[in-house]
């Protein structure tokens, strides 16, 4: 087999072969989830999103379907122009009936979609202007802090920033607490956060939302191991893995794991990554709140909080913080 080495490749494909390294060469094994996102993990996410158990999506679709105009309110309450920038957006299915609400109220701003994904931003700025022509649109691809600071490099407008599909419960609640204070750093006085969260219900139902009976969530997080093949020239056996997930209603917690059928050598890079049988990897959280913890965090990071939007069933919230002053 051949190996690839950091001199042979791209920046973004070294940080990638170092981040797998650093993360499967631990005591501890761990992958970071930001990287499921490849144009396959996109694809299979968009699987995950209309599954029966997946309520997530649904939830949040319905506040944005029916409580648009309530939120366009809010950010229309100080009428000056204004940056909507969306961090990891997706294919902005939920957003476009804000940015609609927004377009009709003649507001004056500029979309600046952010995602780690090249596909998803190529795919965004085609897309995007044929579903609303008056739409500016453009999209930021790469790290979620590096983006928000060339975005303010544009422009000093008001930032509003958009943070929906509970990817703050992609981090445990300290690494929430650190993100959710770098990103006041960047903001000024009066600028927005509107942030989704998943909240805390029975834990049977939660845990169902990731172990699906398809198995899609397992393709899901497998797809990584197939990335790191396909990209890394890694020679993971797919098949001598399985996928675990766990929930924790005391913490919030919920947790997905991968773990190795069997003792085993994969080769990444140059590097060789030893498994025991029934070692696990540890893949990704996602993190549930009660609406006491989502005040709490907003306050204990330089924000208030402002309003609550629910779906019906409370499943979901999307919050809006204002910056203090």
């Amino acid at each position: 087999m051949s190996t690839i080495t950091s001199t042979q490749i791209s920046p973004v494909t070294s940080l990638f072969l170092n981040d797998v390294l650093d993360g499967l060469m631990a005591e501890k094994k761990f992958l970071s989830s930001k990287y499921f996102y490849d144009e396959t993990g996109d694809r299979i996410f968009q699987q995950i999103m209309e599954m029966d158990e997946y309520y997530l999506t649904d939830a949040e679709m319905e506040i944005l379907q029916h409580q648009t105009d309530e939120l366009a309110d809010v950010i229309a309450a100080d009428p000056s122009a204004f940056d909507l920038i969306e961090l990891g957006a997706g294919d902005a299915t939920k957003s476009v009936h804000l940015l609609q609400a927004l377009l009709n109220r003649q507001l004056e701003f500029s979309y600046l979609p952010i995602d780690i994904s090249q596909h998803v931003i190529e795919d965004l700025e085609e897309n995007l202007p044929k579903k609303l022509p008056a739409l500016n649109v453009e999209g930021l691809n790469g790290d979620y802090f590096a983006m928000v600071k060339k975005a303010k490099s544009m422009s000093g407008r008001r930032k509003v920033l958009l943070f929906m599909g509970a990817n703050i419960g992609n981090m445990d609640v300290v690494e929430a607490k650190e993100f959710c204070k770098a990103l006041r750093n960047e903001l000024s006085p009066e600028d927005l956060l509107i942030i989704g969260f998943d909240l805390k219900k029975n834990p049977r139902q939660i845990l169902a939302a990731y172990d699906d009976a398809a198995g899609i969530t397992k393709s899901f997080n497998l797809n990584l191991l197939s990335r790191i093949n396909r990209e890394l020239d890694g020679d993971f056996e797919v098949e001598h893995f399985d996928h675990y997930a766990s929930y924790d209603p005391e913490s919030g917690a919920c947790k997905s794991y991968l773990v190795s059928l069997k003792e085993q050598l994969v080769n990444i890079g140059d590097e060789t990554v030893r498994f025991a049988q029934n070692e696990h990897i540890y893949m990704e959280i996602s993190q549930k709140y009660s609406l006491k913890e989502i005040n709490d965090l907003a306050m204990e990071t330089g924000f208030t909080p402002t309003a609550h939007f629910f779906d019906h069933q409370k499943y979901f919230v999307d919050a809006v913080w204002k910056v203090g002053k």
